[in-house]
């Protein structure tokens, strides 16, 4: 379970990344995050992280404040978490299963070899094991950056505009991957300007506004006009 208490970050006299939000996603949840450049998407999945603590408010995940100043576990609280950026963050001196191997080996996984080919094999690009990034397709990079957050069977997947950087068709071939990924009841937030993607799969939609959380809806769709 993911819980935002009443979290503020603020930057400077009056602007504020994010503003009094609150919210709890329980384990296995798919949520879409909505709204404008600015709108505090990335600094919310930035707070899960850990990358990123509140001013005010608390964010805790698993029952544990990982907002506490003292809090000690930021590795372990990485090793449940899968990250999927829109720029990849791939490792491009690495070949597409080394940078897999690498994420295997923060987590502690035995057999690093196996479980590589078979996030590989899940996002449908094992043929390109031994490949490096820059062979790949843009499509293919990003299948690459969900079998990487997926590899090891973390359990929580952050996804920051994940189908920003590629075409109509791909976009919805890594959605495509995304529900199959939601079907090992993985807890999905999904971050997303796309409205198409949002209205198809009516999931829970949380929108945001100039740091504010606006409106948290049930099997909803994309839209920025609504109100409180």
């Amino acid at each position: 379970m993911i819980i935002l208490d009443h979290v503020t970050k603020q930057y400077g006299a009056g602007s504020f990344s994010l503003q009094d939000s609150s919210f709890t996603v329980q384990d296995g949840e798919f949520v879409f995050i909505i709204g404008p450049s600015g709108a505090g998407k990335t600094t919310l999945l930035r707070f899960i992280l850990r990358e990123l603590l509140p001013d005010t408010g608390t964010v805790t995940v698993d029952g544990e404040v990982i907002s506490d100043p003292k809090f000690k576990k930021t590795e372990e609280l990485r090793k449940k978490i899968g990250a999927i950026f829109q720029n990849f963050k791939i490792i491009q001196e690495k070949r597409v299963i080394e940078n897999i191997a690498v994420s295997l080996e923060i987590l502690g996984t035995q057999n690093i070899h196996e479980e590589a080919m078979n996030a590989l094999s899940l996002v449908g690009i094992a043929d390109k094991a031994l490949f490096f990034p820059l062979q790949l397709s843009a499509g293919e990079l990003q299948r690459l950056a969900i079998a990487r957050a997926i590899a090891g069977g973390r359990n929580i997947i952050l996804a920051d505009e994940p189908t920003g950087n590629v075409d109509p068709v791909t976009s919805w071939e890594i959605v495509k991957l995304f529900k199959k990924i939601h079907t090992d009841n993985r807890t999905i937030l999904f971050a997303t300007h796309s409205a198409d993607i949002v209205n198809a799969l009516k999931k829970r939609v949380i929108v945001m506004k100039q740091g504010k959380l606006i409106k948290d809806l049930k099997k909803a769709g994309y839209n920025l006009d609504i109100t409180p």
